[in-house]
């Protein structure tokens, strides 16, 4: 696995505890989005480097979390019916604020959109969609920091799955070695990918999606 990693026990030490922060693991001009799928999926993506083969449903939209500890809440750690697979997937920065400027997000909020019509407007129009949801520890508990999930369909969908990509690792076998740490509440054992907050380079962006 080409990530870099560190103990959970020092990255709670390195991001905010509140607020909402687009967290991920980085190099310079590239960031990871995980995704869970089943093996037929993730054996296609692997070996192709991209998304696709008999099962991969380009209709239907997808779910893409830059967060490993509210992937693996949301996979159960690998253990989840079609989820047993966790594929990390690179993408540049640029591709991924070109992700947030098309978000909306996934509900009415007042303090983002001046009306109700505006928003069902972009609705219409943007093929992404943006939800703050809790952040969780590695038990799955919530915390009071919330994270970023992007869902995608049509167009930038398969512009993300076919073009976008410019690497895809297989990281399930860490997965499930750390997931040992968890059952077995060590924490003090626990080693997760090295991520920091992430900012657009587009200020407007950043009020505009809801970072803190």
């Amino acid at each position: 696995m080409n990530i870099q990693t560190e103990k959970y026990i020092h990255s709670i030490k390195e991001l905010p505890e509140t607020g909402q922060h687009i967290i991920a693991h980085q190099s310079d001009d590239l960031m990871i989005v995980y995704q869970a799928y089943n093996n037929s999926i993730a054996n296609f993506a692997v070996e192709n480097q991209y998304l696709g083969g008999s099962s991969y449903n380009y209709g239907r939209m997808s779910w893409i979390k830059p967060n490993f500890l509210w992937m693996m809440y949301r996979c159960g750690w690998a253990e989840k019916e079609n989820q047993e697979r966790i594929l990390a997937l690179w993408i540049t920065k640029d591709n991924f604020e070109e992700i947030l400027d098309n978000a909306v997000f996934t509900h009415f909020d007042a303090d983002y959109y001046k009306t109700r019509e505006i928003w069902q407007g972009e609705l219409k129009t943007k093929a992404v969609r943006l939800q703050w949801d809790p952040d969780h520890n590695p038990y799955g508990e919530k915390i009071e920091r919330r994270a970023i999930q992007l869902g995608l369909k049509g167009e930038i969908l398969e512009k993300f799955g076919k073009e976008q990509i410019k690497k895809i690792e297989d990281i399930t076998n860490f997965v499930k070695e750390q997931r040992e740490f968890v059952h077995a509440r060590e924490l003090e054992k626990l080693v997760v990918p090295v991520e920091r907050i992430y900012l657009p380079q587009n200020l407007d962006l950043k009020n505009r999606i809801g970072i803190s």
